[in-house]
C-alpha cells in the first residue's frame, strides 16, 4: 500500500499523497504550497536561487541542518525530515532575522532574485556556527553554491560578517529533533502515485530484496545527477529505490588498513573523514568539489557508481588503489576501483547489484600522493582534467608508480606505459620527460566545450611535472610554490 510522504514545514506536519515521485521540492513549494520565496534559476543545482535548509536525523539520532538545492531534490526524499525556506526567516514579532537584516544593511541585494538562496545558505552557516563569527574561507565555502550577477559578492560577504554582530536569534534544535523523531518509520515504506513507485528501504536486507525484485528500478541517493535526468533531459525514471534511509550505508570506519565509507555517506561527510587522513592532499579538492549544497546532498558512493569520466573522486581513488564493495542477492564482492569501469557508462555490476561501500587505503609512509584539478573556475566547476599520482619512493628511486586521470578517456583510468617507464628508475627530470611523452600513448583525449584535446594532453603532462617538482629528492618545492590559488584569501 502507498504511504503518504510526511515532513515538518512551517510549524506543522505536511503530507503528500498524489504528487509524482519525481516532482521536485521546488515545484511542490511554489506550485502546491504557494510558497514562492524560493526561486528557480537553472533547475540543475548550479545557481543556488532555490537553496533551502533540510533538517534530518542522522544514523546516531542527531539533528543535522543542511543547505540543499530544492530544484533537483525529489519531494518524497523529504519523508521524515524538516524543510525550511526563506519564509521561515521572519521572526514572530515581524522583525527580520539577523541574516536578512545584515543583507539589508550591507546592500547585499540588488535585483533580489538570488537573495533568498543566499539568505538560506547564510542561515545554514549561522546555525552551524551558533551565531559566532566565521572566517573568510568558511564564508566562501558557504556561498560556493550561490551565484549573483549584480553585487560582485563583496556586500554579501560583508553581510556574512555583519550578521554575527546583530542580536542573536536562537534556534530550538531539541524541539525540532523531537518533532522529527515522531515522524521516523520503523520499516521501509513505499509511496506510489501517477503510475510510479518510490521505495524507501530502511535496512540493507530490505534494499537487497527490493533490488532483486526491481532490477531495472532507478537507484537514488543524493539526486545531484539523477535530478537533472528529470529537470533537463525530461526522462521517465520508472520506479525508484531511495537509498537515503538505509542506515547500513551511512557508516564510516577503519578496518584492514582501509577507510570504508558507506555508499550513503554524503560527499561532505566523506571528504571530512578523508581529509583527516590526507589533509594536504585532498583539502583543496574537497573545497573545489562542486558546491556545499551539492556536497551536502550527493554521495561518494553515487559519484563512484555514476562513473563519469570527469568525476573528481575516481582519479585519486584509483591512484591510491581503492576498492568498491558491491552487494547482490548472493552476497558481497570486492573489486579494485579501476576494474569497475569497463567503458563509457559501462561498469562491472550486475542488474541486481548495487554499491554498498568504497574502501580507501590508509596513508603509507613511503608513498607520495597528490591530486590536482584543472577547471575554469575555483568553485563549482566541472574539471577539464583531474590528475592523481601515488608513487612509492625509496632514496630517490621509484619503487611503484600509479598515475590516474579523469577527463582524458571514456573512463577514469591509469597510464600504464608512463607508469612502467618509471618503476625501478631514479625520480629525475630525464625519466620524468620520458613518462610525460608516454602519456600521449596512454591517452587520446577528446575536444569539447571545456577543453581541447591539445590542452588536455599538455596540462596532463605539466601536472606530472608539477608532481615531480613537489616530490623530487633535490630541493622539492612546497605546494604553495606551484599552486595558482595559494594566494587566495
Amino acid at each position: 500500500m502507498s504511504e503518504p510522504i510526511r515532513f515538518y514545514f512551517r510549524g506543522a506536519v505536511q503530507e503528500i499523497h498524489d504528487a509524482a515521485p519525481t516532482r521536485t521540492v521546488l515545484q511542490h513549494l511554489r506550485e502546491d504550497l504557494h510558497c514562492t520565496g524560493t526561486k528557480e534559476g537553472c533547475a540543475e543545482g548550479d545557481c543556488g536561487a532555490c537553496t533551502v535548509i533540510v533538517g534530518s536525523l542522522n544514523a546516531q539520532g542527531q539533528l543535522e541542518m543542511k543547505a540543499v538545492n530544492s530544484c533537483i531534490q525529489f519531494a518524497p526524499t523529504l519523508d521524515g525530515k524538516a524543510l525550511f525556506t526563506v519564509e521561515d526567516m521572519q521572526q514572530p514579532d515581524g522583525a527580520l532575522h539577523p541574516v536578512q537584516q545584515a543583507m539589508v544593511e550591507c546592500h547585499g541585494s540588488q535585483c533580489g532574485f538570488c537573495t533568498p538562496g543566499f539568505v538560506m545558505s547564510l542561515w545554514g552557516m549561522y546555525l552551524d556556527k551558533d551565531g559566532k563569527p566565521a572566517q573568510r574561507k568558511e564564508i566562501d565555502d558557504c556561498l560556493s553554491g550561490n551565484l549573483c550577477r549584480c553585487t560582485g559578492y563583496r556586500p554579501i560577504i560583508d553581510a556574512a560578517h555583519r550578521m554575527t554582530e546583530l542580536p542573536k536569534v536562537s534556534f530550538d534544535r531539541a524541539a525540532l529533533a523531537q518533532q522529527l523523531q515522531a515522524l521516523q518509520r520503523e520499516a521501509g515504506s513505499t509511496y506510489s502515485a501517477r503510475g510510479q513507485s518510490f521505495h524507501a528501504p530502511r535496512t540493507l536486507e530490505e534494499l537487497v530484496a527490493l533490488r532483486t525484485a526491481h532490477p531495472t528500478a532507478t537507484l537514488l541517493a543524493g539526486s545531484t545527477d539523477i535530478g537533472l535526468w528529470v529537470t533537463k533531459q525530461m526522462r521517465e525514471l520508472g520506479d525508484i529505490i531511495y537509498l537515503g534511509h538505509v542506515t547500513a550505508l551511512q557508516s564510516v570506519q577503519q578496518k584492514d588498513g582501509m577507510l570504508e565509507i558507506g555508499a550513503g555517506v554524503s560527499l561532505n561527510d566523506a571528504y571530512e573523514a578523508l581529509c583527516k587522513l590526507y589533509p594536504a592532499e585532498l583539502g583543496e579538492l574537497w573545497q573545489r568539489f562542486a558546491s556545499l549544497p551539492i556536497r551536502n546532498a550527493g554521495t561518494l558512493g553515487g559519484n563512484v557508481a555514476n562513473g563519469s569520466p570527469i568525476g573528481d573522486s575516481m582519479p585519486w581513488m584509483i591512484a591510491l588503489g581503492s576498492e568498491v564493495v558491491l552487494q547482490g542477492p548472493s552476497g558481497q564482492r570486492v573489486l579494485a576501483l579501476e576494474a569497475f569501469y569497463l567503458d563509457y557508462q559501462k561498469k562491472d555490476m550486475q542488474a541486481d547489484e548495487f554499491v554498498v561501500a568504497v574502501r580507501v587505503p590508509l596513508p603509507r609512509a613511503n608513498v607520495q600522493f597528490r591530486t590536482y584539478k584543472l577547471a575554469k573556475r575555483f568553485d563549482q566547476d566541472i574539471s577539464a582534467v583531474c590528475a592523481a599520482f601515488a608513487f612509492a619512493l625509496d632514496g630517490g628511486k621509484v619503487v611503484d608508480a600509479r598515475i590516474a586521470f579523469g577527463g582524458m578517456a571514456a573512463t577514469p583510468r591509469r597510464a600504464p606505459r608512463a607508469e612502467a617507464s618509471l618503476i625501478g628508475l631514479g625520480w629525475n627530470e630525464a625519466n620524468l620527460r620520458v613518462a610525460m611523452d608516454l602519456l600521449q600513448q596512454d591517452y587520446a583525449p577528446l575536444s569539447d566545450m571545456r577543453a581541447s584535446n591539445t590542452y588536455r594532453m599538455q596540462t596532463a603532462q605539466n601536472l606530472l611535472r608539477r608532481f615531480w617538482f613537489e616530490t623530487r629528492a633535490d630541493a622539492p618545492l612546497a605546494a604553495d610554490a606551484v599552486n595558482a590559488f595559494a594566494c587566495r584569501a
